[in-house]
């Protein structure tokens, strides 16, 4: 903390003062964050066994969707509209009661259309406890405003929470998770850990920043559901090139492939969240600073220091899968050398979508770029879908660098076109 205390010394503006706060807040909060998936996940794959593992994962890749259908772009949109208008707190109060109402809505519907699911298709039906109870999930997320803090840019209840919501988790697996059969216990791990999180910062913002009481207007409803919607289309279209493969890998190549598929997604997973907050201290900051001098700076470094780290995961993936997981995981090892590539070109790519095209009013390139990503992806995932069993579970990630590619394309030209020479300049100056 003395570290942060004297970089923060430094900075003579208020704006960077805050940048450094929230970064280091949120970097220091989520390195304790990586701890945990680290010791959980080996221990679930070992105690559940492959098949069982996988099946979770496969339920889990199922309420996803339900994630996206409930965000519906809020968490996308929100932050922004926080962050320009966090000095009036009857417009912060409408904007935070508009989100939970929508939000509340999707809810329910999203819970029938999982009951519809579970009761009248046989692939899910045979485990219906198993998803019903995975939905708590969905209902967490939903109520966790990770969109308010990141508006007022205190980004470190965001840190603080997520951090109390997974250790919930690991305690609930250590304590109960005994064998085989115990394999509900981890949605419901989850859900109680989201839960708590949620109502624990629906507490803070009402009394920490003093959200007052409000009811919106049916127009003001309907006008955040229009202008979230572009949002809406960008994430689910990221969900059709993330969490559909899990989802198709288990549904056509059996829960085992999809575990060992899932085993280093997850290890991926934590890869991509380590840069997580930095995008996430980014986006408001540079929504209300326009300062492109520094984010090229930023940028660069941040680039350079995970093409190294994805370096070194690449060859080394075979010890880092046995050592986490133990012997028998070469499927897992060989993915993760997929995913160390595909990485090294997720990081800068996200970083040129919402912390800058978007926060500098171009959220059309960081949009239509997964847009027009996800729509490549399924068409191709569409071709390789009825050949999928007698090729193998390699084919996903080639897919995935594929669209990839796509998405960063779309986002450096973007880049190129309204954020390089005089339109640069026009754009901090806006």
């Amino acid at each position: 903390m003395q570290l942060i205390d004297r970089i923060k010394d430094k900075l003579k503006d208020e704006n960077l003062k805050r940048l450094a706060e929230n970064y280091f807040s949120l970097a220091f909060l989520q390195g304790l964050n990586y701890l945990i998936p680290l010791v959980t996940l080996p221990y679930l794959v070992r105690v559940l066994g492959i098949e069982n593992f996988g099946l979770v994962q496969f339920a889990n890749s199922l309420v996803l969707y339900f994630v996206i259908i409930t965000d519906f772009g809020l968490n996308l949109f929100a932050p922004r509209e926080i962050a320009v208008h966090r000095s009036d707190m009857r417009k912060v109060s409408e904007i935070f009661w508009s989100v939970y109402i929508i939000k509340g809505a999707l809810v329910l519907v999203s819970f029938g259309l999982l009951t519809v699911i579970v009761l009248y298709f046989d692939r899910f039906n045979r485990e219906s406890l198993l998803y019903l109870l995975s939905y708590g999930i969905v209902i967490g997320q939903a109520f966790f405003p990770i969109w308010f803090f990141q508006g007022m840019e205190k980004m470190k209840f965001i840190a603080l929470l997520n951090i109390m919501s997974r250790l919930v988790f690991a305690v609930c697996i250590f304590s109960f998770v005994r064998g085989p059969d115990d394999f509900f216990v981890v949605p419901l791990s989850h859900t109680v850990g989201y839960l708590i999180a949620a109502g624990l910062s629906l507490w803070i913002a009402l009394k920490r920043f003093r959200v007052q009481a409000f009811i919106p207007q049916r127009a003001a409803l309907l006008d955040y559901v229009k202008r979230s919607f572009q949002f809406f289309l960008s994430r689910a279209s990221v969900s059709m090139y993330t969490v559909s493969n899990t989802f198709v890998v288990g549904l056509f190549l059996g829960n085992a492939t999809a575990g060992y598929y899932s085993a280093a997604e997850k290890l991926y997973n934590v890869m991509t969240s380590m840069y997580s907050p930095l995008s996430t201290a980014l986006y408001p900051f540079m929504a209300h600073t326009r300062n492109l001098k520094l984010f090229r700076k930023i940028f660069t470094f941040t680039a350079a220091f995970n093409l190294v780290g994805c370096t070194v995961v690449f060859v080394g993936a075979d010890l880092i899968i046995r050592i986490i997981f133990g012997d028998g995981f070469e499927m897992s090892a060989n993915l993760l050398r997929f995913f160390a590539v595909l990485c090294s070109m997720n990081v800068p790519s996200a970083l040129l979508g919402y912390p800058l095209l978007a926060a500098l009013g171009h959220p059309r390139y960081a949009n239509f770029s997964v847009v027009a990503a996800s729509l490549a992806h399924l068409g191709m995932l569409a071709a390789v879908m009825p050949f999928i069993a007698h090729l193998n579970v390699y084919v996903i990630p080639v897919l995935l660098l594929i669209t990839q590619t796509i998405v960063i394309s779309i986002r450096i030209y973007g880049v190129r076109k309204n954020l390089t020479g005089d339109a640069g300049d026009a754009a901090c100056a806006a």
